[in-house]
């Protein structure tokens, strides 16, 4: 095999998560899960990924199941929580539920966990990032529930949990030993370091 083709090879197979998601994406967005979808989706990201030409994303190459696996459920957990939480604020006529901008810095330096990180923290009801500063790794969140400095701690000890929680799923392990050494803790783990 000659090395042109090794290398195009290997940045097909690094690629192939992204193609992967663009197909179940198109699938999701139908509505439909068939032959036809999947076909129609296929055709889609090569269309895709061959006229919007990006730099290929570098992958850690680590993907630990089971850390993804709980991710998924305390995910699911915290997005119900957020909406019983938000719903409650809402409704309940005895006060105003405080709100506040929170500055988070992220441990890790990697735009793909900042990434994954800032839209985990959207995704849970009553947190919305509002900027995110590339160049210190800093997030900055709209968060709702917030009336005290231990609130606000709370919600940055929260979004660091969740960037642990990312890195002990997919990131290399260069990561996860910042993530270690950083000491981050998480309120779901009772104050443990991870």
């Amino acid at each position: 095999m000659s090395p042109h083709r090794s290398t195009v090879l290997t940045q097909l197979w690094r690629q192939l998560p992204f193609f992967v998601w663009l197909i179940a994406l198109w699938m999701l967005l139908w509505g439909q899960f068939t032959p036809l979808a999947f076909v129609t989706g296929l055709a889609v990201a090569v269309f895709v990924t061959r006229v919007f030409r990006l730099p290929p994303v570098e992958l850690s190459g680590r993907v630990n199941l089971w850390y993804g696996l709980v991710f998924l459920l305390t995910f699911f957990g915290a997005v119900v929580r957020g909406s019983l939480l938000v719903a409650w604020q809402v409704v309940d006529p005895r006060r105003y539920p405080g709100t506040a901008i929170i500055a988070v810095p992220l441990r890790t330096d990697d735009d793909l966990i900042m990434t994954h990180v800032g839209v985990t923290a959207s995704l849970i009801p009553g947190s919305l990032v509002v900027e995110a500063d590339r160049d210190r790794r800093i997030l900055y969140l709209h968060v709702i529930g917030v009336d005290s400095e231990a609130d606000v701690v709370k919600q940055r000890t929260a979004i660091q949990g969740w960037e642990a929680r990312i890195v002990r799923a997919v990131g290399s392990r260069a990561q996860l030993e910042k993530i270690r050494a950083a000491g981050v803790t998480s309120p779901q783990q009772g104050g443990t370091p991870v």
